[in-house]
């Protein structure tokens, strides 16, 4: 096929279809864990706007953090739901690039989304007289806005790149979603400026913002070290403890797939690492979140006591 008729190709996901036994238990599996994931986040959401405890940067962030993971899971988990289902896993091709696209967009939002929640966390640790100032209501939702907007670029200049090469000969997309690496390796052009161009966003995006996380909270505990108290650092490391674990599932499983060699494009590693960050970080990502939280626990009882009157 050569590029004047690429437009009007479909795409074949090959998907979990090399085991096909487990077709259906498979897509038990994942309805239940995107039915969940998506109830969680729902329940983070209300609570945050029904609870005027809650009405701080911390949790306007972690409202729109669980906000964007819902959005990020649907544009992955119901079309391949359906395929699991289906003898036709097919997408075409403008649907490809729409689906690249909204992925793109979360994923690199949500780095920076996190980063700033690192950030947030290290102001109110550090400068807890300042904090109501640097963390104005205007200050977070320019973060936030900085952090879609970054998003927007990077997923522009990646889906156009992506689908202005070639697609002429094999249509079969080693995986069960739109993802730059396996559409690279179906094209029959060079790929090697794409490839380049990838590798230094994803140092820009997600190590970038991967290393920022990690100052803000090497600061943190630098901090509460530095002034001998136990409680402080056990608050310290609390917080820590359940952004860390998010920001390592997340960027662990971004970084190992895309900063490598395209010859390693392809494998059943590739689609259990993004099950990592498309399916599985979702569904645990509010559950560690709130349920060490005390804030969390504390206006869910409320809640519960308003309800009961």
């Amino acid at each position: 096929m050569d590029k004047g008729n690429s437009t009007t190709m479909e795409f074949i996901f090959v998907g979990f279809s090399v085991i096909p036994e487990l077709q259906f238990f498979l897509f038990a599996s994942f309805l239940c864990i995107y039915s969940i994931s998506m109830a969680a986040h729902m329940f983070l959401i209300v609570l945050y706007n029904l609870s005027s405890n809650l009405h701080t940067p911390m949790y306007f962030f972690l409202a729109n953090f669980s906000f964007l993971e819902e959005c990020y899971i649907t544009t992955i988990t119901p079309n391949m739901l359906k395929n699991l289902l289906s003898k036709h896993k097919t997408i075409t091709f403008y649907g490809c690039a729409v689906q690249m696209y909204c992925f793109l967009l979360l994923g690199s939002t949500e780095c920076y989304l996190l980063a700033a929640m690192a950030y947030d966390r290290y102001n109110a640790i550090c400068h807890p007289l300042l904090y109501n100032v640097i963390m104005s209501r205007n200050a977070s939702v320019k973060l936030l806005v900085s952090s879609w907007l970054i998003g927007l670029m990077v997923a522009i200049l990646q889906t156009f790149l992506t689908f202005s090469l070639d697609y002429c000969g094999p249509n079969k997309i080693n995986h069960f979603y739109c993802d730059i690496a396996p559409l690279m390796a179906l094209a029959c052009t060079d790929t090697q400026f794409n490839e380049i161009v990838t590798f230094i966003i994803v140092l820009f995006v997600a190590v970038g913002a991967f290393l920022a996380i990690i100052v803000s909270f090497a600061r943190i505990i630098w901090t509460i070290i530095k002034h001998h108290s136990s409680a402080g650092i056990k608050k310290a490391f609390s917080t820590c403890t359940s952004h860390l674990i998010v920001v390592t599932i997340f960027y662990g499983s971004v970084s190992v797939m895309y900063l490598r060699p395209k010859t390693s494009y392809g494998t059943d590693m590739d689609k259990f690492l993004s099950l990592m960050y498309t399916i599985i970080a979702p569904l645990l990502n509010p559950f560690i979140y709130s349920l060490r939280n005390n804030d969390v626990k504390t206006a869910v009882k409320k809640l519960i006591k308003i309800r009961q009157l």
